[in-house]
This record gives structure tokens, sequence and C-alpha cells, in this order.
């Protein structure tokens, strides 16, 4: 369903269907005792984890299963759920999948998605590791747990560029640049060298970790990207340690999720909301401090050392250079980071 760059301008751009099935006014459908869920599956058969594997479609008449061939079938498919009244909407797919699914649908559900489901098909599934779904969960699975399981409450990443009059914007989960860029680049070659989920990730981050020790500023990982970060509704410009060029930066990280892959823990002890991490053009000396960063120990003076670790409700990100979010890249621009709206996931 992906496609090697992920433009702003290829968004679709749906309107919110004029009638929502059984939930009109926005009214949460209500089942009947002993009624089966409705349920409206998306099925990428290019993840990673679907590769090869025939989906069962007939494990039941309230089972609608939607295999949109590209982004573009996406609004139509989640439009004819929406008419449904889907009481779980199920995405069998990876992190990418999950991105164009909540961009596509965000028309179309607005603020009355039904409880989401997600099966962890792709290559790295940061999400369903944040949500805490089992590797081998099925479809049957999480039908079960809509009635029976737990539910987490995560908002995403909103990424909405800078004088679009359409106001299309993109909704994920992680959102990275400068050396992040580059480190999503090495995570494709861990995937073909068999690495996958947390294990990409961990090899990825160690990689990163010994090019800042031993790499010069001129090499990608330690350069960073040029950028400008102004932060809240007051558009404030982040504070910058010295160290370096301070037009630079060289690594950008985000995201709403509270839990990492590889148990990494980039924000320190903020959890909840947009955190960010960003790290100026630091010394080698500084990075021998990014593996105790990463365990979540904080050492003294990070921001002095040129680690910065932050919340805020929104930023403005002006870059010039591409940037990553849930492993595509985008163009560089002028961006408006916020929060999305509050989804309710199904989890074991």
């Amino acid at each position: 369903m992906a496609t090697p760059i992920y433009e702003f301008a290829q968004l679709p751009h749906v309107a919110k269907p004029a009638a929502q099935g059984t939930r009109p006014n926005g009214a949460r459908r209500q089942r009947a005792r002993g009624e089966a869920p409705c349920v409206g599956v998306i099925y990428n058969p290019r993840s990673h984890g679907n590769q090869g594997a025939d989906f069962d479609c007939g494990i039941s008449p309230h089972v609608h299963i939607a295999k949109p061939g590209d982004r573009s079938q996406l609004p139509d498919a989640l439009a004819e759920f929406a008419d449904r009244g889907i009481d779980l909407l199920v995405i069998n797919g990876g992190d990418g999948t999950v991105r164009d699914v909540l961009t596509c649908g965000a028309a179309i559900f607005g603020n009355d998605w039904p409880a989401i489901a997600v099966l962890p098909k792709g290559k790295t599934n940061a999400l369903t590791v944040d949500l805490g779904v089992p590797p081998d969960w099925s479809l049957q699975d999480a039908i079960d747990a809509l009635d029976h399981g737990a539910r987490v409450r995560r908002r995403p990443i909103a990424v909405t560029p800078q004088g679009d009059a359409t106001d299309s914007h993109v909704l994920g989960f992680i959102m990275g640049a400068g050396a992040f860029t580059t480190a999503t680049k090495a995570g494709q070659s861990a995937h073909r060298l068999g690495a996958f989920n947390s294990m990409a990730v961990g090899v990825t981050t160690a990689w990163g970790v010994l090019q800042w020790f031993f790499a010069s500023r001129t090499n990608s990982w330690r350069r960073g990207s040029r950028m400008t970060l102004r932060l809240g509704a007051q558009q404030a410009e982040m504070e910058h340690s010295g160290l370096g060029d301070p037009a630079w930066r060289q690594l950008l990280f985000a995201s709403t999720l509270e839990t990492m892959p590889a148990r990494i823990k980039p924000f320190g002890p903020l959890r909840s909301g947009l955190k960010l991490v960003v790290l100026d053009q630091i010394s080698r000396r500084s990075a021998f401090l990014i593996p105790a960063v990463l365990r979540g120990k904080l050492p003294d003076r990070l921001r002095e050392r040129g680690i910065h670790q932050i919340t805020t409700p929104q930023f403005i990100l002006e870059i010039e250079d591409q940037f990553i979010l849930d492993g595509e890249a985008f163009p560089a621009g002028q961006y408006r980071i916020a929060q999305g709206p509050e989804l309710e996931f199904v989890t074991a």
C-alpha cells in the first residue's frame, strides 16, 4: 500500500459521508445482548507478516474485509465501513498501514471512531508494542477482545503543512529527522538482513551509537539536518546548547507512544502526550551518554550537553531535509506538528 516517498500532494482529500449507517448524528451503535459485533478489516497483503498468507475471508458474515490496492482506494473502503456502522475496525498491517488508515479515516469518522484493533503484521510494529498486543494476535483474538479485552487510548501525531488551504494532514505515531532519517534507511538494510520488530530497532540503534562515537561531523549520523523548532502556541524557538552549528540539529525524534520497541526510553520519565528528544551536534564525549539515556537514565546537565527531552502540545518544524513519519520520507518544508483525535484501541 506504500510508495517509496509519501508526498502530501498525494493525500486523498475525502469528504465525510453524508450518511453513516447505523450511527446517525455521530451516535455510537448499541448492540443487542448476544449480538455479534460488526467488524471492518483493512487487510494489507503487502505487509511483511502477510506476504504469502491467505486471509480467512469467511470467518463470519458480520466481518467485512477490504483489500485496497493502494491509498487511493482506502477512503471508499472506510466510508463503506462507516455506512455499515462497524463496532470494530481491524487494521491488518504494520505501522505504515496504520498511518494510511488513520489519515484517510479522519475525514470519514471525525471524532466518532469505532474501537480499533491492530494485528502486528509489519516490520517494526511500534504501535502494537506500545499497546501490548501479542505478536501472534489473530483476527478472532481481536474480535474476542472487543468485549473481553483491555482498552488503551492514544492520540496520534498530526502533521500538517503550513499554508495548506486544504488543511490536509497525516496521522502517525513515530516521527523523526536528522540522524533518524539516516537510521530509517539503515533499518531497511537491517530488514533485508532478516532483522525485524524490536531486533531491527536494537540493531539500528546500536549502529547509530557507534557512528556517533567514531564518525566525523561530515558523517550524516553526526551532521543531522538544518532545522528550526518553535514550541507551543506561542511558537517560542527551542533553546540550543551552543554545541555545533545552532542552525542544525543532529536528531529529532517525536512520538505520542508510551512504550518503545527494544525497551528504549528516549524520553526519560516523560510518558503522556507529544514528546520530543532533540540532539544538537553533540560532542563525542556526550555521545557516550546516549546508551544511558536510551535506558531511561538521566545524567546530569543533559541540556548543557546538547540533549533535550521535552513535552509540548504542538510545534512548528521548518526543515531543509526529508523527515520520517512511520517509516516513510516526507519532503522538506514547514509543518505544524500536533496531536490528532483520541482513539480507543483494543488489546489483549
